[in-house]
């Protein structure tokens, strides 16, 4: 039982990284007119919020690997609910700095987010081994794919009562999160040796002598995903904004097709993951996807289809994620696994800072966008499938086998 809710706790904390984005996106527009600000400007309110994010990950990866996961957890809690605090603040000041304090509030929120995001994954592999570990790692991608598809919804109902009101939930579930932590979750013991700066480079020098090619595939892939991913919901919600004209709870209900697809993917990989054979089988089905309905979109431009394979990539997306957690988890000692996992997490951040703001800057443009799109996703999979070329080898000779 307390397996269980320890779990929970981890999962609950990429839950709310996810509601600092996805709840956001559908609501842009909102801000941009309270606020009277650009289509650009209501981007940068995602990006302030990633960028920092992804350069304090690997700084806190390290101090985490020397003092504790746990520690660095909570302050990351308080300072996500301070700038949560802020932002809601932001409503009720002038209209002249109000945007201004938004922003503040954002850049606060992002330091916060920055400890949270991946320490969640370095402590799930502390405190777990072998099928468990990989089962906590698929949870968390679970509630992380849980939160993308509550969040949108939460956002565009928070916001028919102001559009600062959606900011009301981090103080409130950062509160009650910090305090079951505090209190339910032990330090573990990796992650807290005491070791020199230089030994500690040295370290991670000497892992990624080993593991170079194989871990810089993963972290571009993963930052690739996060940036196509976070790229089509700001794209999505300018669809449905200004093309279609759909508002309020329905808005948020759009993005429960592509989005539970991820989540109920992701859920399903995660429970298949005990073999090492499964692992290169789903990553291959969920490429596949993935390149199918970007292949798509160069041809059909219906609002239904599009959502459809949208649906479709994200849905592959999810076979995808839970094996690159798991490979990254696994490539690496308990002693280096934080700056590891920061380092991936500073990826997928970087991915969805650029994400929309690259989307939003090329609007009206968007048949060149979708080929280039295509060319760089064909580009990272080429990679991937190189890299891993003897394991993929191994799965089809199995498979061969099998079938005969």
């Amino acid at each position: 039982m307390r397996e269980h809710i320890i779990i929970m706790l981890l999962g609950m904390l990429p839950f709310m990284m996810v509601l600092g984005n996805s709840m956001l996106i559908p609501i842009l527009p909102e801000f941009g007119q309270a606020l009277e600000i650009t289509a650009a400007q209501t981007s940068f309110i995602l990006s302030i919020f990633n960028i920092p994010a992804a350069i304090i990950i690997p700084i806190v990866g390290f101090l985490s690997d020397r003092y504790g996961r746990k520690t660095f957890i909570l302050w990351s809690l308080l300072l996500l609910i301070i700038g949560g605090a802020i932002c809601f603040f932001s409503g009720f000041v002038n209209k002249s700095i109000a945007f201004w304090t938004l922003l503040a509030g954002r850049l606060v929120q992002g330091l916060g987010t920055g400890g949270i995001s991946s320490l969640a994954m370095s402590l799930a592999g502390d405190m777990f081994t072998g099928e468990k570990r990989d089962r906590a790692l698929a949870v968390l991608e679970v509630f992380n794919g849980t939160a993308k598809v509550a969040a949108p919804i939460l956002g565009a109902l928070l916001a028919l009562v102001a559009w600062y009101f959606p900011f009301i939930l981090f103080p409130i579930i950062g509160t009650l999160l910090l305090f079951f932590i505090l209190f339910f979750i032990k330090t573990s013991p990796s992650g807290e040796e005491k070791i020199s700066l230089h030994e500690y480079v040295q370290r991670i020098a000497d892992v990624l002598k080993v593991q170079k090619v194989r871990l810089l595939s993963l972290y571009l892939y993963g930052g690739t995903s996060m940036f196509l991913l976070f790229g089509l919901l700001y794209y999505l919600a300018y669809l449905i904004e200004e093309l279609y004209h759909i508002d309020g709870f329905f808005k948020g209900f759009v993005y429960s097709f592509p989005l539970g697809a991820l989540s109920i993917s992701s859920y399903w990989t995660g429970k298949r993951l005990d073999y090492v054979k499964n692992r290169f089988l789903f990553l291959l089905v969920g490429m596949f996807m993935t390149f199918l309905s970007f292949f798509s979109f160069l041809i059909f431009q219906q609002f239904s289809l599009f959502l459809f394979f949208i649906t479709i990539s994200f849905g592959g997306l999810g076979f995808v994620l839970p094996v690159i957690n798991s490979l990254i988890i696994s490539s690496v000692d308990d002693a280096e696994r934080g700056i590891v996992v920061s380092l991936y997490g500073m990826a997928r951040f970087l991915g969805v800072a650029l994400g929309p703001v690259v989307f939003s800057l090329w609007i009206g443009n968007e048949q060149l966008l979708f080929k280039l799109l295509f060319f760089m996703l064909s580009l990272v999979q080429c990679l991937l499938l190189y890299v891993f070329k003897n394991d993929w080898k191994i799965v089809c000779s199995k498979m061969w086998r099998n079938l005969q």
